[in-house]
């Protein structure tokens, strides 16, 4: 649970739809997406350093460096270097909060 938030009321919307979020700033400015995504393989560019909460789902990613795609299911986590892109493949459809930090 969020306490004194704003929420963007537009949404973000990615990859026809597939992928949708919702932008959520806290009283002090820091800011988080919460969102879904459906089944299929995505890449994603980064400006901040991120932090991805997997609420639920599964997935697979290919971060920035490796040549290994791990497993993540819901409940863990992840982290990725700012200015730097990604790979999903998403499993199941997939519940996320992504935190942006500085």
């Amino acid at each position: 649970m969020f306490k004194d938030v704003s929420v963007v009321k537009k949404a973000n919307i990615y990859f026809d739809g597939q992928v949708t979020s919702r932008t959520v700033i806290f009283a002090e400015g820091e800011k988080k997406t919460l969102g879904i995504m459906m089944p299929g393989e995505y890449e994603f560019g980064t400006e901040a350093r991120e932090l991805m909460e997997i609420l639920s789902g599964e997935l697979e990613i290919l971060l920035p460096g490796s040549a290994e795609w791990v497993v993540i299911n819901g409940g863990e986590e992840f982290e990725v270097p700012a200015s730097s892109k990604f790979k999903v493949n998403v499993k199941t459809i997939t519940d996320y909060c992504c935190s942006y930090l500085s």
